[in-house]
């Protein structure tokens, strides 16, 4: 009776200790999960913040074309038009780039609201197009860097890789915030509620 009392309580411990594995294996990756999203919330913030530096700085060069145009206060310096050039495209990039992670870009609502997990199916299909669309700005991105990478620009002689860098950039960006999504709605799909 002891010896059966005894192999019982060593499978009753062992089903335990599976379950406070489990549990403990549950409970690190949502904790990874966790993590993963802090870091990626993060970069979200550094590229808002990058955006807001361009805008900010894209206002002097643009201001003294204008003056330099309108009055003869100031010389007409020529470097300003290539210099806005560049930041505007800095600063579309960088708007695109949020603009996956906070679901305002490459979004048009044509469907009726469907049921939770009618949505996250749908956002799914529509984010692998954005998908497609994001590993061509990553791979032809590339290769448009190593196209101009000996390559200055005509004004104020700035390596064209600076400027070029935005699109391969942009495309890795949104894979990254694209995983986080698709994600998401995986758990959707699966019937657990999202983090």
């Amino acid at each position: 009776m002891s010896a059966a009392k005894s192999k019982g309580g060593t499978h009753e411990t062992l089903a335990h200790f599976a379950t406070l594995n489990a549990g403990y294996a549950l409970t690190r990756t949502q904790c990874n999960f966790a993590r993963m999203r802090r870091l990626i919330d993060g970069y979200c913030r550094l590229l808002t913040w990058l955006m807001v530096a361009t805008v900010a700085i894209l206002i002097v060069p643009v201001s003294l074309q204008i003056v330099s145009r309108y009055t003869h206060l100031i010389p007409s310096y020529i470097w300003t038009e290539e210099l806005s050039r560049f930041l505007f495209i800095w600063m579309v990039m960088l708007g695109a780039m949020v603009g996956i992670k906070e679901g305002t870009h490459f979004e048009v609502d044509i469907w009726p609201e469907l049921g939770r997990r009618a949505n996250a199916l749908l956002k799914i299909v529509s984010n692998l197009f954005v998908l497609i669309f994001a590993l061509v700005f990553l791979y032809w991105g590339i290769k448009f860097v190593e196209f101009g990478w000996y390559q200055e620009s005509e004004l104020a002689e700035l390596p064209m890789p600076f400027i070029f860098i935005a699109w391969p950039l942009a495309g890795a960006t949104w894979v990254i915030f694209l995983g986080e999504i698709f994600l998401d709605n995986i758990r959707i799909l699966a019937g657990k509620a999202t983090p």
